[in-house]
Order: C-alpha cells, then sequence, then structure tokens
C-alpha cells in the first residue's frame, strides 16, 4: 500500500480511483463496510481504492486537547487500511489552508485535480468546506456535471446501535473488552517502541517495558492484565499501567508493562499490548513503599484474572495466527490469588448514545465521529 502525504506529493499515476474521505479513527467495523463498498466499486471500473485522511484529524485542530482520545494512531491506522484491501492514502494536513477552502474549492483541488476521483463513497450527512455548503447533494451534483458517481455508505449496526469510535471510546472506558472487539472487528491494542527510563521497577523486581504514547492516544487509563505480542510473535501476560505514573511523575503519558515470568532485553523494540481486564484507576501514592504494596497487588490481581478465565487470551489470535499464549507459572497463581484478587469478565451491556458526524464550522466532516 502507498502512503502519499500532501496534495504536492500526488503524481499522474495516482489518478482516477475509488475514494472515501473520513477519520476512519479505530478502521472499525463501520469502516470495514465502507471499505467494502469501494472495493465492490473498485472492482467494477477496474480501480484502486484510495482513503482520504487529515492530519491532525479535524477535531483535534479545533478542539486541541478537549478533542476525543484515538484509538487509532497514523501508522496503526495505515497498517490496518491496507489490510483492509486499501491500495492508497491520501493524508492531508489540516491546517488554516485547507479548512479556508470552500467546498467546491476542495472538490476540485482534492477530488478532481488531485485524484481525478471515479467515484466517491461517503455518507449522506457529510459536511465539508469553510461555507459549510459541502454535502453529499452538492458531491452528487457536481459529480454528474464532472463525470463521477457519489454513493453513500450503507448503516452499519450491531445491537441495533451504529458502530462508532465514540460508542467503542465508551465501551473502552467502561472495561468491557469484549464488546469493544466486536464493534471493532479485532481486539483493542495499544504498542510503541522500548526505551530505556527510570528503571525504578528493577530495584523492587518488577521490570518493565516503557513504551511512550502520544497524549491524545490515550483511550484508556489506569492498571490493566494485559497480553502482550513481543516481536518475535510469543504473546505473554501481564500487568500494565496506562497513563502519567502520577508517584513517580513523567513527563509524557506511557503504557508500563511488567511481563510476568519473563527475562529478556526488549529496548528498541516493539510490542504490542491487549488489555484484557481492567484492575483499578491511576492513583498517586504518597510514598514508594506504598506504590511497591500495590505493585505486588496488581500483580497478584492479573494473574489471579488470567487463573480464573484461562480463555481470556483466546480471541487475541488475530492478527498473528498461531500465536502461543504463555501461561503464568503454576504455583505462583495458586499460591498468591485469594478470592479477593479475581476478577469478572467485562460485562458492561453496548453503549447507547447519541452519534454525529464531525460538523465543526469549516470542516471536511467524518461519515464517521471517530
Amino acid at each position: 500500500m502507498q502512503v502519499i502525504r500532501g496534495l504536492h506529493n500526488l503524481r499522474d499515476e495516482h489518478r482516477g480511483c475509488v475514494a472515501t474521505i473520513g477519520n476512519f479513527d479505530g478502521v472499525h467495523r463501520g469502516h470495514q463496510a465502507i471499505l467494502d463498498q469501494c472495493r465492490e466499486q473498485a472492482a467494477t471500473l477496474q480501480l484502486p481504492v484510495t482513503v482520504v485522511v487529515f492530519e491532525p484529524q479535524p477535531r483535534e485542530f479545533f478542539a486541541g486537547d478537549q478533542a476525543p482520545p484515538r484509538l487509532t494512531l497514523l501508522r496503526d491506522k495505515v497498517r490496518l487500511l491496507g489490510e483492509a484491501g486499501v491500495e492508497r492514502v491520501l493524508c492531508l494536513p489540516f491546517n488554516d489552508a485547507l479548512r479556508s477552502l470552500t467546498a467546491e474549492a476542495f472538490i476540485d483541488k482534492v477530488l478532481i485535480d488531485g485524484l481525478g476521483v471515479r467515484h466517491l463513497v461517503v455518507g449522506d450527512d457529510f459536511r465539508f468546506g469553510c461555507d459549510r455548503r459541502g454535502d453529499f447533494h452538492l458531491l452528487t451534483e457536481i459529480g454528474e456535471q464532472r463525470g463521477f458517481g457519489v454513493e453513500h455508505t450503507r448503516t452499519f449496526t450491531i445491537d441495533d446501535d451504529r458502530v462508532s469510535s465514540s460508542r467503542i471510546r465508551t465501551l473502552l472506558a467502561s472495561g468491557n473488552f469484549d464488546a469493544a472487539a466486536r464493534l471493532l472487528g479485532r481486539p483493542y491494542q495499544l504498542g510503541g517502541r522500548v526505551i530505556a527510563d527510570q528503571k525504578l521497577g528493577r530495584t523492587i523486581g518488577v521490570p518493565t517495558a516503557n513504551l511512550p504514547q502520544p497524549v491524545r492516544s490515550l483511550a484508556l487509563h489506569g492498571v490493566y492484565a494485559v497480553v502482550s505480542e513481543l516481536p518475535d510473535g510469543r504473546r505473554l501476560l501481564g500487568v500494565a499501567n496506562i497513563g502519567w505514573r502520577p508517584t513517580v511523575g513523567s513527563t509524557r503519558p506511557v503504557l508500563e508493562v511488567h511481563l510476568f515470568d519473563f527475562d529478556g532485553d526488549l529496548y528498541g523494540q516493539r510490542l504490542r499490548v491487549f488489555p484484557c481486564a481492567k484492575l483499578r484507576g491511576e492513583v498517586k501514592f504518597e510514598h514508594f513503599d506504598a506504590l511497591k504494596h500495590q505493585i505486588a497487588a496488581d500483580q497478584r490481581r492479573a494473574r489471579g484474572f488470567f487463573l480464573q478465565h484461562p480463555a481470556a487470551g483466546a480471541v487475541l489470535q488475530h492478527p498473528a495466527a498461531g500465536a502461543v499464549l504463555q501461561p503464568p507459572a503454576d504455583g505462583a497463581v495458586a499460591r498468591h490469588a485469594g478470592n479477593n484478587d479475581l476478577l469478572p469478565l467485562a460485562s458492561a451491556p453496548l453503549a447507547r448514545e447519541a452519534v454525529t458526524s464531525d460538523s465543526s464550522a469549516g470542516t471536511p466532516a467524518d461519515h464517521d465521529d471517530g
């Protein structure tokens, strides 16, 4: 798959495509349904599928730190789009120049002159342009004049509710990872590259892999029982803190993972981390000894969760087929996991909520809220 950064990098070979536009945050099953529509048209017209995304996302540009946290960073979004059959991603910098374009100018500059679009798939509530004139009807009208088709997206629902990025955020915040996975079409994951940090965990026998996280990526905060995938494909059980580590201090959010029964050097390597159950929220302790005591309790609870739910990692076979989950050490769980340490599987009901499009003035709004 090809990633094109900015209109100035478009070439003649990029013209002629079936396209869709949006944030595609999470590349969830609603997004996947849109991409299915694109692939159907692309097969008929024998053209590639191109997805237009924005960086930063429009809500982030307008709302800053008040914007919803991302489900996927650009790197992961591009990977997931490629896995869904997208041939090209056009990533446009969302800035004052782009937001100031009228609807007609956006169509001419991006869709016609830039991509030479032959067919466009968008939501019938799609809005764009600084003048707020851009909508499905305008696209259809100009498409008839300029020779490209326009098709609205099919509504994709689960349990009678539309699948959306905000609905998935709600489920993640409630700890309902099973339901979130249903909407995503895969288990939710975080990741990053392991860096050297303060190494305080080693002083108490709990070494951790520290993965810095961009501020806007934190859909989760707190301590979780997790399954981590190593670069060699092994998947290990463990416990992770996601957040700002208020007791020891941090200049940026960190995903801090302790892998059970593992001894090895992971510096510089990329890990993927799958949260399975929330143990507690992030807390600032008065002194390090109190934190040390809590870390021991967190380990017992995480081991207890995996003991009580040995199949908890079974849904994590995607995308590394055949990866084996390593069980916790035999006696350790039996010795330390008391009844009070066992956690039930997350079972919050699927959230019902109003779903709205990104519709800030001047924003090329997404046909999904994510």
